[in-house]
This record gives structure tokens, C-alpha cells and sequence, in this order.
């Protein structure tokens, strides 16, 4: 039923949202082949073994990855651009015109889902 209900939620989105999001949906896939999608607060979400990973929603004029325990990532690409004093999570926020390359977000996908596996938040490097 989430898969589902994530196609029609990204499909519904104007072409830029859509295709933002469609790409970081399928770095979330490629990097941690183990991810669950779900949904919660009404925005699709990544899980594994249950666990909250990260999720991805749009706003007007951006679309946002937010990392749930984002904080504790070491982030060496500098991705997150949002959320920066929170003591859990990170996001990423990116305006229409700006995207990610698949590239960039492996380390952090991989990062993310490696430190839900095993049951703990990732290290931090700082």
C-alpha cells in the first residue's frame, strides 16, 4: 500500500518535485537495497527493520530530506542545509532549479541506513 501510495504522492507533485524526489527515492533504493518505504505525517518515509531512516516530503517552493538521526552523520559531501541546531535530525532543502546528484547522497544514504541496521544512531566524525 506505501508503494502505491508514494507513486501517486510524487506523480501528484509539479515536474520539478517530482523528479527531485523520484531521484532520491531511488538513491534511498540503490544504496540500502534492505529500505521499507512507508508513510507517516502524511510524506513517504524509508525504514528499516522498522526503524525510521529518513524521509521525503515538498513545500511550495522546495523539497526536503530530512534524516532522522541526521546529527549523528558526518556528512562529508556538506549536504544538510536545514535543521542544523537540532540535537537528532538534519535536512536537506532544495529550491526549484537546485538537485542532488545520486553521487553525493550515497555515502549519507548508506551512512544512514548501516547505523539503523545495527540498531544505533551512525558515529559522528565531529
Amino acid at each position: 500500500m506505501s508503494t502505491a501510495q508514494i507513486d501517486a504522492f510524487v506523480a501528484a507533485l509539479p515536474d520539478w518535485q517530482s523528479k527531485n524526489l523520484t531521484r532520491f527515492r531511488k538513491a534511498v533504493h540503490k544504496a540500502a537495497p534492505a529500505v521499507e518505504e512507508g508513510w507517516k505525517w502524511d510524506v513517504p518515509v524509508f525504514l528499516v527493520n522498522g526503524r525510521l531512516v529518513c524521509a521525503m516530503s515538498a513545500f511550495a517552493n522546495h523539497t526536503k530530506y530530512n534524516f532522522f538521526d541526521g546529527a549523528a552523520l558526518t556528512d562529508p559531501e556538506h549536504l544538510f542545509n536545514s535543521g542544523l541546531d537540532s540535537k537528532k535530525s538534519r535536512s536537506i532543502n532544495l529550491a526549484r532549479g537546485e538537485s542532488l546528484d545520486a553521487g553525493q547522497l550515497d555515502g549519507l544514504i548508506v551512512e544512514a541506513f548501516a547505523a539503523a541496521q545495527a540498531g544505533r544512531p551512525a558515529k559522528s566524525s565531529h
